[in-house]
Order: C-alpha cells, then structure tokens, then sequence
C-alpha cells in the first residue's frame, strides 16, 4: 500500500457540554458546522473560523438526536431518535419537533432530496420517510425487506440511496417511493454511512468487512479494503480533490482512499478513545468528524 508521505494536522474543539456524544456533522447554510448531541439531547454549532461552539437544548431530554441535513427553507433538519420525531432548527437555534406516524420508527440518517424535502431512515421500522418543509410526513416501506434496518442516505441521479445495516444491501428509493434493493458481495458487511462522488459512484462504510464499498451507476459493487484490521468503519465523505475520507473507530484513525481504491494514509487522532463516527467535507479542503466517545469536533487539515 502506498502510503503519502505528510500526514494531515489535527485540531480538536471541546464540546463544553459533559457526556455530549457527537454523532452526524454537517456543513449549515450560514457557513457553520453543526452537528447532533445524542448524549446531552442538544443541537451543537461550531463556527470554523474561531472555533467557538453554541449548543442549543431539544426540547425533549433524551431525544437522542443523530441526523442533521440543511433543509430547502434555510433551517437545519434532525432526526430526534429516541423521542422518535423530526426536529427543526433555526439557524438561531429556535427547535421544533414533529411526530412520526409509526411508533418506535427509531429515525437515524437524514438528507434533503431532491424535490426539496428531507429524507430520512426509519431503522427500526424498516421504512424510509419524507418531511415537507411545513412539517407534513410521508413513510415509504413497499419494497424495502423488513428488518434491514435503513441508516444512511445519499442522492444519485434525482433518486434517494440508502443503507440496510442488517439487510446486507444497498437500496434505491424514487421520489414517489418505489424501491430497488442491491444485494453486497461480503456477507453481513453491515453497510452504514454513505456518500455521493462526483464522478457518479456512491461509497458506503463496510463496518463488518473492514472495507469502503463503491457502486457505479450500473449497480455494480467494488469493494476496497482498508489496511489496519477490524477497523470499525463509521463515517465517509468526499473532500474537493475527490478523495475519499474515513472514521476507523475501534482504530482510532482517520483514512483517506482514492476513487481507485488505493488508501494512501490512515492517520492516528490526537485523541485516546475519541470514538471517530461522522466526517465532512468543508469547502477549502479541511475535514471535521465527530469524535463521539471523547466529546470532541475534530478538525483535519491535510497536507
């Protein structure tokens, strides 16, 4: 493996908030970082540039919220797990909750769709939802094998794409909701994040085969194992050069693979146990990840 020859510097901001257990991270429309707390039940905003960070309460404690997509009306989107609703965010940090019709529906990953409402999983309920920006809730199950538990999305071609952790597959859902299933080549390779490149292929996290998977358009999978063994992959993005960035959770690592599979660093945090889940892009190149077991936002600056 070929391996290049300066790491990337590393930054980590304190999450003020004890047993604050950062989970998704996503770049706001006012230039911000925010990211869940499924520990402390709150909304977590870091500014970039001064590396100051305003946390917001959900009003339910215990909400467990873990997904958060920018929505088409300027606010940010959440997934309130364990209060089992959707939440709503100002960029001032006003919440608002909505209730999903299913019980126990355990909403997990969000992204904004493109017919401008937000997308969600369903992991416990095995379905896919949709929320208009006024509030109003559709859920998706046709189709979708029950038990799969759904986690992640991502957009292709103006169709949503999702994980199924313990279907073993990778699912496609149309705007109206008719559902394609694509079955892995490893078994129980436990698929969870998932992002869209720009050259058409989507990447998933293999957390169960230690691997980056990869689907072209044809629906063929590739997949592309990482180096340090049973590395607990959690957390994948697309940087501005193409590459592909990684969390190695039980490695306590960062990696970075190119579109052709090739890892080219995997790079030790800062940080003992910082439990590595979520990791995005920003625009100038940098990376941030939540480091969920140390209460951090850590930063990547690459070299």
């Amino acid at each position: 493996m070929s391996r290049s020859t300066a790491g990337p510097l590393f930054r980590l901001h304190k999450i003020p908030s004890p047993n604050s257990e950062p989970y998704i991270c996503i770049a706001g429309p006012d230039r911000r970082l925010w990211f869940c707390e499924s520990g402390a039940s709150k909304i977590g905003r870091l500014d970039v540039d001064s590396g100051a960070i305003d946390e917001f309460a959900v009003p339910e404690p215990h909400a467990m919220p873990i997904g958060i997509t920018p929505g088409s009306d300027g606010n940010l989107w959440f997934c309130a797990k364990k209060a089992n609703k959707i939440g709503r965010v100002t960029p001032g940090g006003e919440i608002a909750l909505f209730a999903l019709p299913t019980s126990n529906a355990g909403p997990d990953g969000t992204l904004l769709g493109p017919d401008g409402n937000v997308w969600f999983s369903e992991s416990e309920a095995s379905a896919i939802g949709r929320i208009t920006p006024q509030g109003d809730i559709t859920e998706f199950k046709n189709g979708i094998t029950p038990g799969s538990r759904p986690l992640s999305i991502a957009e292709r071609d103006g169709a949503l794409w999702f994980s199924e952790a313990a279907g073993n597959r990778i699912a496609r859902i149309t705007v109206d909701g008719a559902v394609t299933e694509f079955s892995i080549p490893s078994p129980d390779s436990q698929p969870r994040a998932m992002t869209a490149h720009c050259n058409g292929t989507l990447w998933f996290v293999q957390t169960g085969a230690n691997s980056l998977g990869c689907m072209d358009r044809n629906g063929k999978i590739t997949e592309h194992p990482v180096e340090t063994p049973n590395s607990s992959l959690r957390g994948v993005c697309v940087a501005p050069d193409g590459d592909l960035w990684f969390t190695a959770n039980a490695a306590n690592k960062i990696g970075r693979m190119k579109p052709d599979g090739r890892v080219v660093g995997e790079y030790s945090i800062p940080a003992a146990n910082a439990g590595a889940r979520c990791i995005c892009a920003w625009t100038d190149g940098r990376l941030f990840f939540t480091a969920f077991d140390a209460g951090l936002i850590g930063e990547v600056i690459p070299q």
